[in-house]
């Protein structure tokens, strides 16, 4: 292999006073929903929002007099972005990332914050890494790869580490997969000092070429697709990290969206962590039992990043309240007169439901003239409380329909 311990451990000397060595934090939760020990690795935490600065301070602290007075260029799906502008600025260097067109505006003014020159630039992570090629070749910019080299993969390994610093009794190790490197180093560290422990990598369905390439035993570009998980969207496997993971990882798996956001909503109930969709994917795959582990075993899955998009976020809870029956929509018909509203809201609240929204519908419904309709927004406390406060608006003598989800394609 290319990337050696010594790498890492020369890594770690290097970031000592620069990053912050994250907490592995316990999870009571989560160690009772799958049956054995269970921390989570809080990247989120680390500067720059994930473990990014690691191998980007690692690879431009080291660059010679000659490739930083060129200046950096990058491209990135968004944390490699901030990782490499605070890393730059940090050693008195410009920088130049490109990103895709839809990134996370969260993340895109992170990036100008650290210092960086962003261009944005197609809609994925590949099509931003083809045209920062271009503008490396244009203007000499020294090229910082987010994953595809050895000192970036050398600093990312750190967080091995550290897991094994925290916990000296692991035996399974989950980390999200998007170019690799992450996994890649975090695995070269752990197998080379505890070679029992599993590693178990995760990615997006979405967006997933690791499996199909194990299968094939050689590099499958991913078809391009969606994902909440924009951190790892990466279609091209790495000709660093590939070898690697075919050598050192144990298994893959794949979460869904609805998996993911449930696991976002998780960290922020139950550990009052705000995780982006890529950073949860590990504890996704956790949480939807697609890991499979025993009683006795230790498990460490890494958040390796936290920089959502507050609107997105807000979006998910909403939506995994309402996947868990927490958040119900009513539709009812009243008699069109001063009071009614009143009466059915005195209702509502002998149920002890609480009112979110209300709506009055009339011509778009075709109500009966003389009669408004009332869509209802509730706040539950849980599935059977829905139908509870369902049943008791029925017993007061009003029509009462509960609106689905909706039943939409992929």
């Amino acid at each position: 292999m290319t990337v050696k311990l010594s790498d890492i451990q020369e890594a770690r000397r290097i970031l000592t006073g620069i990053i912050t060595p994250t907490p592995v934090l316990f999870d009571d939760r989560l160690t009772r929903e799958i049956g054995a020990k269970a921390s989570l690795k809080a990247e989120c935490l680390q500067r720059s929002g994930s473990f990014k600065i690691r191998g980007a301070y690692n690879k431009i602290s080291r660059l010679s007099d000659e490739e930083k007075e060129r200046g950096v260029i990058a491209a990135s799906a968004g944390n490699h972005a901030q990782g490499v502008a605070m890393a730059a600025t940090l050693n008195g260097i410009k920088s130049t990332i490109v990103l895709p067109e839809n990134a996370p505006l969260t993340k895109i003014t992170a990036t100008k914050n650290f210092g960086g020159t962003v261009v944005l630039h197609g809609t994925t992570f590949d099509e931003a890494v083809a045209y920062s090629r271009e503008l490396q070749a244009e203007k000499g910019f020294t090229y910082v790869h987010a994953f595809d080299d050895e000192r970036i993969i050398a600093g990312q390994g750190t967080i091995g580490l550290e897991i094994i610093e925290s916990l000296p009794e692991i035996t399974t190790v989950v980390v999200p997969i998007g170019g690799g490197g992450l996994i890649s180093g975090i695995a070269t560290a752990i197998k080379t000092l505890k070679p029992d422990v599993r590693m178990i990598g995760v990615q997006s369905e979405a967006v997933s070429w690791v499996n199909p390439s194990l299968k094939a035993g050689h590099g499958i570009v991913a078809k391009p697709g969606q994902t909440i998980a924009d951190g790892i969207a990466v279609k091209t496997p790495g000709e660093l990290t590939f070898p690697i993971i075919q050598e050192l990882i144990d298994d893959v798996v794949e979460v869904s969206e609805e998996e993911i956001a449930r696991a976002i909503f998780f960290c922020v109930q139950n550990n009052r962590l705000v995780v982006e969709g890529a950073g949860a994917a590990g504890l996704a795959a956790l949480l939807s039992k697609k890991i499979k582990v025993k009683s006795d075993d230790t498990v460490c899955a890494v958040l390796c990043g936290g920089n959502i998009d507050a609107n997105l976020l807000s979006r998910i809870l909403e939506q995994v309240l309402v996947r868990q029956g927490r958040y119900i929509m009513l539709k009812l018909l009243v008699l069109d007169r001063p009071g009614m509203l009143a009466a059915l809201l005195n209702t509502v609240a002998e149920s002890g439901a609480n009112v979110i929204e209300v709506f009055h519908r009339r011509a778009m419904w075709l109500a009966p003239l003389g009669r408004v309709g009332i869509q209802m927004l509730l706040e539950v406390r849980d599935e059977q409380h829905g139908h509870e406060v369902h049943k008791h608006l029925q017993n007061a003598g009003y029509l009462v329909e509960r609106e689905g989800q909706g039943d939409w394609e992929e």
